[in-house]
């Protein structure tokens, strides 16, 4: 059957028709018809009153796909109405890195209480001393590592012993008597490979790795540029301690680009929606407003330099925003430009004067296709020579001065150890605007009597 979202919000519906009749095996029934990830979405999107029914009627097994899918708020949500012993099993059959998320998000008591009930405990306490954005923090601990003397043959044993209790790998890791990574194995590799073959000698040992102090942005870049399905994390002497699977970089990269999309538009908390808050809404953006109101009134304190020229030429008020927003829309191109560049890992230091040169004539090319096209255009539509003159100037030194701002700015910010998608846009503005006003206006005090003569 073709899952579309009319399909799953009819079966929502159907599903609470169910319990608001009192027919829970069958709403259950219905819910778990649907994908895991379909049966999050229907969770979240159920009252406050039948997420309960659910979350009482369902198996512990359930439950954990359940809030290894729902997102952390709504996981975190979901199991404060779970009692403790029962939320204790739940967590045993999480996958340790899932668990481990969803622990270091309860409170510090409610956490220890459940670990101290878990039968596993042992696999998600290593991963709770790492910071949530890091490999540490990513990676899980139930991988298969097998030691450099083991046959293909007793490596598709044990396999097949282990099947029922971790995910199949697209990768075995081999490592030495003291656990330090020594090689990998591709799965298809050992299915072909001679039963007696030794994993010494089938295995890569050029294998690509991560620290678990590395940052999850960077986790994601190399796991991109190797095109890996799973990265194994290492400790500070090359011991092999976790891996990190594709599924949770594709969380990675979500998460990565919503922070970059707020950032941009300068809000620091990338958890709000429009649903947040009113408290939430207001810290994550009431200060980047207030700091733009700062830059706009120097933007202003500019303009107020030249109020005797703008009274004698009041024409010039039409055509100075157009100067400082085409600057501004220049340099805001380069700025997600740069930011995603620096994301990568594609700009360099050493690429900073030839990259800054480039974009510098790339301004140079833009003022002069916008500049002509504007300054044409303002002297059919005014007759002023000379105001079309000076305003294609302008153009052509604000988009030039943007165009390297635009790449400028983002770097600085990197320099400072600030996010640069956060703060980029406010700053390049400020930047745009004055230089737009300033160049503009100075054009014109210089061509005043032409331009009123006009």
């Amino acid at each position: 059957m073709e899952i579309t979202q009319e399909t799953i919000e009819l079966q929502k519906r159907q599903i609470e028709e169910a319990l608001d009749q009192g027919r829970i095996h069958e709403a259950i029934a219905l819910w778990l018809k649907l994908h895991p990830a379909d049966r999050a979405e229907v969770f979240d999107e159920l009252d406050d009153e039948h997420q309960r029914i659910l979350l009482t009627h369902l198996d512990v097994s359930t439950l954990a796909d359940l809030l290894e899918e729902l997102d952390d708020e709504e996981a975190l949500e979901a199991a404060e109405e779970i009692s403790t012993d029962r939320l204790a099993d739940v967590l045993d059959e999480m996958e340790p890195d899932e668990a481990a998320d969803l622990l270091g998000d309860m409170p510090p008591e409610r956490a220890s209480e459940a670990l101290a009930e878990m039968e596993d405990a042992d696999e998600v306490l290593p991963l709770l001393g790492y910071p949530d954005e890091t490999a540490g923090g990513l990676m899980t601990t139930t991988y298969i590592a097998l030691r450099r003397y083991t046959t293909v043959a007793q490596a598709i044993d044990f396999l097949r012993q282990v099947s029922d209790v971790t995910e199949i790998p697209y990768y075995l890791y081999v490592v030495d008597g003291a656990r330090r990574l020594i090689g990998v194995v591709d799965l298809r590799d050992l299915i072909k490979a001679d039963p007696d073959t030794v994993m010494e000698d089938l295995m890569d040992p050029e294998v690509i790795s991560v620290e678990a102090g590395t940052d999850q942005e960077e986790v994601a870049r190399i796991m991109a540029k190797y095109d890996l399905a799973a990265i194994p994390v290492v400790d500070s002497k090359g011991r092999l301690i976790g891996v990190i699977t594709y599924d949770d970089i594709v969380d990675v990269l979500e998460s990565e680009a919503t922070e970059d999309i707020y950032h941009l538009a300068n809000v620091s908390d990338e958890d709000l929606d429009p649903e947040s808050p009113l408290t939430e809404q207001l810290k994550g953006r009431l200060p980047w407003l207030y700091l733009n109101t700062v830059t706009a009134l120097f933007a202003s304190w500019v303009i107020s330099r030249f109020e005797s020229i703008i009274a004698q030429a009041a024409v010039l008020a039409l055509f100075q925003s157009v100067v400082a927003g085409q600057g501004g829309n220049a340099a805001s191109q380069n700025v997600a430009m740069t930011v995603r560049a620096l994301a990568l890992g594609k700009l360099t230091p050493k690429a900073l004067l030839r990259v800054l040169a480039r974009q510098f004539v790339i301004g140079l090319s833009l003022g002069i296709a916008v500049g002509s096209v504007v300054g044409i255009s303002v002297y059919f539509w005014r007759g002023n020579l000379y105001l079309s003159l000076v305003l294609g100037l302008a153009l052509l030194g604000n988009l030039s001065v943007g165009s390297v701002v635009g790449v400028l700015v983002p770097l600085v910010l990197q320099s400072l150890g600030v996010d640069p998608a956060l703060a980029s846009s406010i700053l390049v503005t400020a930047v745009t605007d004055s230089s737009g006003f300033f160049i503009f206006l100075s054009l014109a005090a210089h061509f005043l009597k032409f331009i009123r003569a006009g």
